[in-house]
């Protein structure tokens, strides 16, 4: 007994685990259970904050007791980011990440309780179990934007390949209502009827066409990064709301607002999270361009709302109306922060400081006012404008620029300083801006007309259309355009041709005299060379025959000495020859004598020897003396002959010193003659190279002349042919940009009727495998009121139970992923949908 006790308890116990769980069980085995609002999350919300959200008790304006007020979220907006847990702030609040902690003077809800709202947000916050699951809501990147008031990183934004076929055109332009240039590109935003133009600053070329089918744009407004740009408008009387543009691209990024009248005035924050408006329903009102939930309103104004700004760091917003009213408002938090007092009539417009230290007003009352923001005091006030003042703008560098009923655009120092008056228009002056880099200024009035004016000169640029051609009209204009410029520019290119035909003429002549006298230079050079080396040669002959002059001269006057020696020698000799002879003589007398008389052995033969001795001694003498004088005459003789001898090479060397100057001087004079006449060769030369060089010169003047006409002309003939290329590529561009829209419209149509009958199929499947699995839980039930009989039963049945469950979830998964296949190609085919009704309404295409 005990044991079959045990054994049914066994059994009752496990049937009762069975009939609790039921399908659940299979379902925890599939893929994660789909986490709703009515079946997990309201209770939490009932048991822990219904207290304060639910029903009248909407603390914070947030009401947590149905679904749709929940994804509405609160005063300060979404509190629900689908597929976004992190950001999503009711799950920051409960969680304790941010302050106020929730629920208040409560315990922490419990783990399993966060992950659940976590999850829900994560699996896409559906409502009920036959919800579909929105796609996970992005953050917009041309949205994205920091806080920082200066240069964004990288290149300015500028358009790439918008259409420019105007969404309305007329013949006359309408008032301009809106002007708004950016603050880092070469690019002002111009209102029209429906539209809104793009053009080029440095080059006033139109860009882009923007389609604003809501009506006219009464504010236009960059953001500070100037990435985005805000239209505000709409159609008077009638609906009026606000689009933001990736610059870019020329998408439309948001629209937020559904006014009743035409939005007046308008701005986006720094960070590009937020929006302000208003207009003739005299509320501000303050958007999160997240979500275009509405954040705050302003009701603060008795009058029409003229103007809206945020300050340039985020942190305030100006706002001015018609009655004169102009606040200063905490962006945050709507709080009024100032109110400015002092403009006796409407306040038309605002203008901020780049530093948001200062705000600058424009009224009716003739005048534009600056005030500080510590404690909103006026610090400068003048009359700008007789007849009211309808437009202000600070440029980057704190110069202001204004427009006004006197037909005038003026620009101010900072100080309020008069700097220039501008061309006046024949309409009052509307809207006036200062170009991105302040060198120029552009300025629209009320017959639509918008000039640019260089900003340091005050003088006249351009026109820029407010009313822009049709791309048909203007494919039309730059084809006569090239009409009327090919024949000037055929004309120009031959007399251009012609004059550079004279040019080669000219050129050849030019070349031969060139050769000529660099012949002719060359012939004079080497006769000069030849005059200088025969003076040179004469020289050294010159200085050659005076050496040998002097040397002559010298050598004459040696001779002189030796030959006056040797006839002096010569004379001595002749003496000493007599004197020897005559002294012989005597001693050969007395010697015959002394002989005689030793002969005779006179008395006297001692004294006569002794004469005879003398004599013979004196005749000796005397022959030496002649000897001796004979010797000096051979001396003087042989130094008369050196001397002789020298003066004979001296004579012949001056000879040929003589002779040699005589060569020279003749060769000089040659030389001399060859090189005047090569110096007169040469001087004709340079006059005809003169002659040839001016002829040249002319024409090349002419021919310059010409040419830059021509090129003038080719150049004005080129671009017109290049503006005609351009206008037919924007003309097929904005032709097969509706093409394109039909064909993704039908692609989407084809795909969602083709992945249709799969979804349909899998669907009954579905369905198929439910029954089936409800059939087998009811049997599974039935068996379990049997168990004690039916053990074995019942271990089947749960088996088959558990098979059929598993069928059932493969089913259900196969059937949610082709139904998430179907949604996806129906998201597809609603986007095609759209982007073809928005194009079609834009240029109103049937």
């Amino acid at each position: 007994m005990r044991s079959q006790f045990q054994i049914s308890s066994l059994i009752l116990i496990a049937a009762a685990n069975l009939a609790l769980s039921g399908p659940s069980c299979a379902v925890a085995q599939a893929p994660a259970a789909k986490i709703t609002y009515d079946d997990n999350i309201r209770a939490i919300f009932k048991e822990h904050c219904f207290a304060c959200h639910a029903q009248e008790r909407n603390k914070g304006g947030l009401t947590l007791d149905t679904y749709p007020k929940v994804m509405a979220g609160g005063s300060s907006g979404e509190v629900i980011l689908t597929g976004d847990v992190e950001n999503s702030r009711l799950y920051a609040l409960v969680s304790h990440k941010e302050k106020p902690e929730m629920p208040p003077m409560q315990d922490k809800l419990s783990q399993a309780k966060i992950d659940l709202i976590a999850k829900w947000i994560e699996q896409g916050s559906p409502e009920n179990a036959g919800s579909k699951i929105a796609a996970p809501k992005k953050k917009n990147p041309a949205l994205m934007a920091s806080g920082a008031v200066g240069k964004p990183t990288g290149p300015a934004a500028m358009p790439e390949g918008l259409l420019k076929q105007p969404v309305v055109y007329t013949a006359r332009a309408g008032a301009t209502t809106a002007l708004a240039a950016s603050p880092w590109a070469p690019l002002v935003a111009v209102a029209g009827q429906k539209q809104i133009s793009l053009y080029n600053t440095d080059t006033l070329q139109l860009l882009g066409v923007l389609p604003f089918p809501e009506g006219i744009p009464y504010v236009l407004r960059f953001s500070r990064s100037g990435t985005v740009l805000l239209a505000g408008g709409g159609r008077g009387g009638h609906s009026g709301s606000v689009v933001l543009f990736d610059v870019k691209t020329g998408k439309r990024i948001a629209k937020v607002g559904e006014e009743l009248d035409a939005v007046l005035a308008a701005d986006i924050s720094n960070d590009h999270s937020m929006v302000a408006l208003g207009g003739p329903s005299k509320v501000v009102r303050i958007f999160s361009t997240d979500s275009g939930q509405m954040l705050f309103e302003i009701k603060k104004h008795t009058d029409w709302i003229y103007s809206v700004q945020f300050s340039p760091d985020g942190v305030l917003l100006a706002t001015a109306d018609r009655s004169g009213g102009l606040f200063v408002w905490e962006s945050a938090t709507a709080r009024e922060y100032l109110s400015l007092r002092g403009h006796n009539g409407a306040v038309c417009d605002v203008s901020w400081r780049l530093d948001s230290n200062v705000l600058a007003s424009a009224g009716e009352d003739t005048t534009v006012r600056l005030w500080e923001m510590n404690d909103g005091n006026q610090i400068k006030s003048w009359g700008a404008h007789g007849g009211g003042v309808f437009c202000v703008n600070y440029a980057m560098d704190g110069r202001l620029v204004s427009a006004g009923r006197d037909n005038t655009v003026k620009s101010w120092a900072g100080d309020g300083a008069a700097q220039k008056t501008f061309p006046g228009f024949p309409e009052p002056a509307l809207r006036t801006v200062f170009s991105f880099d302040g060198k120029r200024v552009i300025g629209g009035d009320w017959a639509g007309n918008v000039r640019v004016w260089d900003a340091a000169e005050a003088k006249d640029v351009g026109l820029i259309p407010a009313n822009p051609s049709t791309l048909a009209m203007v494919v039309e204009a730059k084809k006569a355009d090239v009409v009327a410029k090919t024949p000037p520019a055929q004309a120009t290119g031959a007399e251009a041709a012609a004059a550079q035909a004279v040019v080669v003429a000219k050129d050849a002549a030019l070349k031969a005299s060139t050769e000529k006298l660099t012949a002719a230079t060359a012939a004079a050079t080497k006769a000069e060379a030849d005059r200088v080396a025969a003076v040179a040669a004469a020289a050294v002959a010159t200085a050659a025959a005076k050496t040998a002059t002097d040397a002559n001269a010298a050598a004459i006057v040696a001779l002189k000495v030796p030959t006056d020696e040797k006839v002096a020698a010569d004379v001595v000799l002749a003496a000493k020859t007599v004197a020897a002879k005559a002294a012989a003589d005597l001693a050969a007398v007395d010697k015959a004598a002394s002989d005689k008389a030793a002969a005779d052995k006179a008395a006297d033969a001692a004294a006569q020897l002794d004469k005879s001795t003398k004599s013979a001694a004196a005749s000796v003498a005397a022959e030496a003396e002649r000897v001796a004088a004979a010797a000096v005459v051979a001396q003087k003789v042989a130094a008369l002959k050196v001397v002789t001898d020298a003066a004979a090479v001296a004579k012949t060397a001056l000879d040929t010193a003589n002779a040699n100057l005589v060569v020279a001087t003749k060769a000089v004079e040659t030389m001399t003659a060859g090189a005047a006449a090569a110096v007169v060769a040469m001087t004709a030369a340079k006059t005809e190279l003169d002659a040839a060089t001016k002829a040249k010169t002319d024409a090349d003047a002419a021919y310059a002349a010409k040419k830059a006409a021509a090129d003038v002309a080719a150049a004005a003939l080129a671009a017109a042919q290049a503006a005609v290329v351009a206008a037919d590529a924007d003309k097929v561009a904005f032709d097969q940009a509706a093409g394109k829209l039909d064909v993704a419209l039908k692609a989407a149509q084809d795909q969602l009727a083709a992945k249709t009958p799969a979804m349909t199929a899998t669907e009954a499947e579905r369905a198929a495998a439910a029954t089936a699995a409800a059939a087998k839980a009811t049997a599974s039930k039935a068996v379990a009121d049997k168990i004690a009989a039916l053990q074995a039963e019942l271990v089947k049945a749960q088996a088959e139970q558990k098979a059929a469950d598993d069928a059932a979830a493969a089913k259900t998964a196969a059937a949610t992923a082709a139904k998430a296949a179907v949604d996806e190609t129906q998201e597809a085919l609603d986007k095609a949908a759209a982007e073809r009704k928005a194009f079609a309404e834009a240029y109103e295409v049937k």
